[in-house]
């Protein structure tokens, strides 16, 4: 019996291609159908979870509310389909390999020789159906990260030809490939996509749907061409050509029939057309802004924007809600530090907005700490997100109370002062095995705060990933001195947002707001941090 339909989404001749945006895109418009759909990510690296990748590595690492860290891919399908994910959506080779093994020495096999086929696909083919079993969608849409002909890849493609051949019409396969267009020749090229998709012939998988990423426009003797070599219909020949924003790509594949050949092969003809009003309201406000800032994002991984995905993105969501344009300023926070106050200025003083991103270590600490007192002093917008929070706190505490070995136990080398804790490693928490608040956490917040004004209600709840806390010693003294908490776990006692009420705007938060925000709810706190920055615009 089967629960759900299945879409498997791989790719082919080069990586970045965009296979998550294709499927977060077609999630969108079969739920815009009326149908039930979530999207699951299979990652074939063999780290157990992104948590311990460095962000250089592999971009972001987004957490679910059930405090899962997972691959920013899980980041788009949220913010396209408002579908929230979970620990079930993401799977890796080495939580593969790890069960399987977990099976072995627990004599789950019975002594049987454990391999390849059929020990680790049927675990991934567990995987895969895990949410199809539970009876809420009508769609699972699994995309296959990496490329296929990737060694790493070829259980999972395996998997993918064992579930096909058991479900029949009620599995197919969306194959992304690149048809590049070489201007000495004045032509798009198809040899490319044919050798992939004769790579997945190999592995037994015949592609239902071909989605050709491209510059240039497909024409119809391309798109042929590509139907008869590859063995699909016309109709199943997508164009995906290279668009301004990701968030066009949805309209692209409606232009093209995506939806409406998937529902066509898998026998379920819908003549209820995707509803995607409001996407093109939000689309309009993207495209007409009334207002236009600059916000700076200091963080110590600019060199790779992937690193801040659900930051940048929040800011598209926010800039769409306000109608307002959102240059963002990419600044390495190291680029900060030793530097004159007539450098700072140059660096900072164009901005509209301050906010100072997460991160991990003591590397670069002190430039974002010289950010958070610029944007103290000078009455600059301000947003600090986890240690960007905890960045703002210390600089409180070291230039206002002057407590000047204010510190953490993680940043220790950046003051020759005895250390003040002024946030402390949390030991009442573990999620996972780690000494980490994962996930969302409730948090009561301060009535007529600034960021209570902005969520509009008291109570939220918001996604952690996070060491230390602020230690509730100094508290008194903070408020005393003008730094309110005033966001407070109501389980915990546990403070989560600090304010400076007589700042314009100038806010930190221990939780993670980018991570919840979507095309359809924008982050709350993001709003109002732009729409506090476009007051400060001429």
């Amino acid at each position: 019996m089967v629960n759900a339909r299945y879409i498997f989404v791989t790719g082919g001749v080069t990586s970045s291609l965009g296979k998550g945006i294709i499927s977060s895109s077609l999630a969108l418009l079969l739920k815009a159908r009326g149908f039930k759909v979530t999207n699951q990510k299979l990652d074939p690296y063999i780290n157990v979870d992104p948590g311990t990748l460095n962000p250089y590595e592999h971009g972001e690492c987004f957490v679910t509310e059930d405090g899962a860290e997972t691959d920013l891919d899980l980041g788009h399908y949220e913010r396209f389909t408002n579908v929230r994910t979970s620990q079930k959506n993401n799977v890796t080779t080495g939580r593969i390999y790890s069960s399987v093994i977990e099976k072995e020495r627990k004599g789950e096999y019975l002594g049987s020789t454990v391999q390849v086929i059929p020990h680790i696909t049927d675990e991934i083919k567990d995987r895969i159906k895990i949410l199809g079993n539970t009876g809420n969608y009508d769609f699972v849409i699994t995309e296959i990260g990496g490329v296929v002909g990737d060694i790493e890849s070829l259980p999972f493609v395996e998997a993918v030809r064992q579930l096909k051949r058991e479900y029949g019409k009620n599995a197919i396969v969306i194959h992304l490939t690149y048809v590049p267009y070489l201007a000495a020749a004045g032509e798009l090229k198809t040899k490319p996509t044919q050798n992939s998709v004769k790579n997945m012939l190999s592995i037994g998988v015949q592609p239902d749907i071909i989605v050709c990423r491209c510059e240039k426009e497909l024409t119809k003797s391309v798109r042929d061409k590509i139907s008869l070599f590859c063995n699909v219909e016309s109709n199943s020949v997508i164009e995906s050509i290279d668009v301004p924003t990701i968030y066009k790509v949805p309209l692209n594949m409606v232009n093209e029939g995506l939806d409406t050949q998937v529902l066509k092969l898998m026998d379920m003809p819908s003549t209820t057309p995707a509803d995607l009003t409001k996407w093109k309201q939000f689309l309009y406000r993207l495209d007409n802004p009334v207002n236009e800032v600059t916000i700076g994002i200091v963080g110590k991984y600019v060199e790779l924007h992937d690193a801040y995905k659900s930051i940048s993105e929040s800011f598209i969501h926010a800039g769409a809600a306000t109608q307002t344009k959102v240059n963002v300023k990419w600044i390495h926070s190291e680029s900060l530090e030793d530097k004159s106050k007539e450098q700072i200025q140059e660096i900072l003083g164009q901005l509209d907005g301050i906010l100072v991103a997460p991160g991990f270590g003591s590397r670069g600490i002190a430039g974002k700490i010289t950010a958070c007192q610029y944007a103290r002093e000078n009455n600059v917008p301000f947003l600090g997100i986890c240690l960007g929070m905890q960045c703002a706190v210390i600089e409180f505490a070291r230039n206002v109370l002057n407590l000047k070995g204010a510190n953490s136990v993680e940043m220790q080398s950046t003051t020759p002062y005895p250390v003040i804790d002024i946030m402390e490693q949390q030991k009442q928490i573990s999620n996972m095995g780690h000494t980490m608040r994962l996930g969302n956490y409730p948090c009561k917040l301060k009535p007529q705060s600034k960021t209570a004004l902005a969520y509009g209600k008291e109570l939220i709840e918001e996604r952690h990933r996070h060491r230390y806390e602020f230690n509730n010693k100094y508290l008194a003294d903070f408020e005393a001195n003008g730094m309110l908490a005033t966001g407070i776990n109501p389980d915990t006692n546990l403070v989560e947002v600090v304010e400076i009420p007589l700042h314009p705007f100038y806010v930190g938060t221990q939780f993670h707001p980018e991570y919840a925000s979507t095309v359809e709810s924008p982050s709350p706190i993001f709003v109002a941090f732009v729409k506090a920055s476009a007051k400060t615009n001429p």
